[in-house]
């Protein structure tokens, strides 16, 4: 039942429209296909480690944080998103499809990087982490411990994963079909959703604080 419980608790942490999918799309129409399976495997790795956590109770730590601590972390994560949209509304303007495959850029880390500092920079994940490992305890009435966490976290992984490559695979078969122009658009708009959230991250630090 549990392992069930995992992939569901993955699938809520990857599927609904924020940053890292908004990232995830944009590394993979950007550059290609591993770039956004990089992406989205790093964001798996950081599910899997967050719920691990989570269940360990580490996340007690949080108990001896500054006042608006939560809220200052909110303004960097803010921060970051509108650097990260900055960027994919300055690449909209300039990108272009490669015509060779020789011509397509080389790998690169950025995708990782840019996926630990959206994950590390949002307070809500931690409370996502806190509020599953207390639903699935209070669910089956123990505390997940040892083997059996490391079970769970394992089986969020599973369930992220899933998404995350259905999500690339979604976009790069239709990349080819897509025009340059249309390139274009789409890497603006997704810049302007990513300053939105930015936006609203924002605003609700700033609420916090008032």
């Amino acid at each position: 039942m549990f392992i069930f419980l995992g992939i569901v608790a993955g699938l809520l942490a990857a599927v609904p429209v924020g940053p890292v999918n908004i990232f995830v799309i944009s590394q993979t129409l950007k550059r290609d296909s591993l770039h956004g399976l990089m992406a989205g495997l790093t964001a798996v790795t950081l599910d899997v480690s967050f719920c691990f956590i989570a269940l360990a109770g580490f996340f007690k730590i949080k108990v001896g944080l500054p006042p608006h601590s939560l809220s200052y972390l909110k303004a960097v994560a803010a921060v970051i998103i509108l650097l990260l949209a900055r960027k994919l509304v300055r690449d909209s303007r300039t990108f272009e499809i490669p015509q060779d495959r020789d011509k397509i850029p080389a790998a690169t880390p950025k995708p990782i990087l840019g996926v630990i500092l959206l994950y590390l920079s949002n307070p809500t994940l931690y409370m996502f982490w806190i509020a599953v490992a207390g639903a699935v305890t209070g669910f089956l009435h123990s505390r997940l411990e040892g083997w059996t966490a490391v079970a769970f976290a394992a089986s969020v992984g599973i369930g992220s994963f899933g998404w995350y490559i259905s999500l690339v695979r979604f976009v790069s078969r239709r990349q080819h079909k897509i025009k340059a122009v249309t390139f274009r658009r789409l890497l603006f708009y997704l810049g302007l959703m990513l300053a939105a959230f930015a936006i609203v991250i924002l605003g609700t630090a700033l609420f916090d604080l008032l």
